[in-house]
């Protein structure tokens, strides 16, 4: 498919094109509507995804990287490592891709960074069925993480994950705390919110006030010996206050299924 080419609907359904449009209010996409509104309204136009991410890079972003069809990925050639070399991003005609796309104009160096990380991961112990820890840790960030800012006692409660104390005893606190998720397969699925959603959280120990910052704080921490420690914790992303009405209920909270007690902690009736 060649640039500016557009897709039918038959291709859109075949692909997995998500055709709804984005709420570019929910907490979870306002971080990325800057960057992703005009590339979602050229692809709800009917453009094919790589062209709709194309038209919206920034320059900062187009130095660094490009978006082409899925068809430029020769068969077995890993795709992280195709990207590393080439600078172009396979891109399929789905929701997937689409939202991994707009990671990629927002967070450019800290994209940028993790397929490094990937690229070099590949060349020492090439592609197997079981990712080494460093791998591991990047897949899951990548496609499912968030970045939490937060005072300590926010933080200190969700390790201990204890939730009512987090989300109902200091609800007050949530207004000194940001949530950035940026794992493209979290994002897609908040398309369609529900309660069981849970981001893998990565602390920032500073405000990010904006993207920028954000960017170039991610890309740096970003290291082989601290991925391998995998320095993430769960967060049930719709238990933050604001994020969804029904968490104004404190029994929303109850769902042990969701809102899991830390390992060795009896679930208190």
């Amino acid at each position: 498919m060649e640039d500016g080419a557009k897709v039918s609907n038959g291709e859109r359904q075949a692909a997995g094109w998500a055709t709804a449009p984005i709420d570019w209010t929910a907490p979870w996409f306002l971080p990325w509507r800057e960057a992703g509104a005009c590339a979602a309204d050229l692809r709800q136009a009917g453009r094919a995804a790589h062209d709709a991410l194309n038209a919206a890079r920034p320059p900062s972003v187009a130095r660094i990287v490009r978006f082409g069809p899925q068809q430029i990925l020769p068969v077995g050639e890993p795709y992280e490592r195709y990207i590393f070399d080439q600078g172009v991003v396979p891109t399929r005609d789905n929701a997937h891709d689409f939202f991994n796309g707009l990671v990629w104009l927002s967070l450019p160096q800290a994209k940028r960074r993790m397929n490094q990380l990937q690229a070099a991961e590949i060349r020492s112990q090439g592609v197997g069925g079981v990712r080494g820890p460093v791998r591991d840790a990047l897949t899951v960030f990548d496609e499912n993480g968030a970045v939490l800012m937060a005072p300590d006692v926010l933080w200190e409660a969700l390790l201990a994950r204890d939730w009512k104390r987090l989300f109902l005893e200091l609800r007050p606190r949530w207004t000194e705390a940001r949530v950035v998720v940026c794992g493209h397969a979290l994002l897609e699925q908040l398309q369609r919110p529900r309660r069981g959603l849970t981001a893998h959280v990565w602390r920032a120990q500073a405000e990010m006030t904006t993207m920028a910052r954000l960017d170039a704080w991610l890309a740096d921490q970003l290291q082989p010996e601290r991925l391998a420690l995998k320095p993430f914790t769960p967060l049930p992303v719709l238990g933050v206050p604001g994020w969804c009405a029904d968490s104004q209920a404190p029994d929303f909270y109850d769902d042990a299924q969701v809102f899991r007690p830390a390992r060795g902690l009896a679930q208190v009736a």
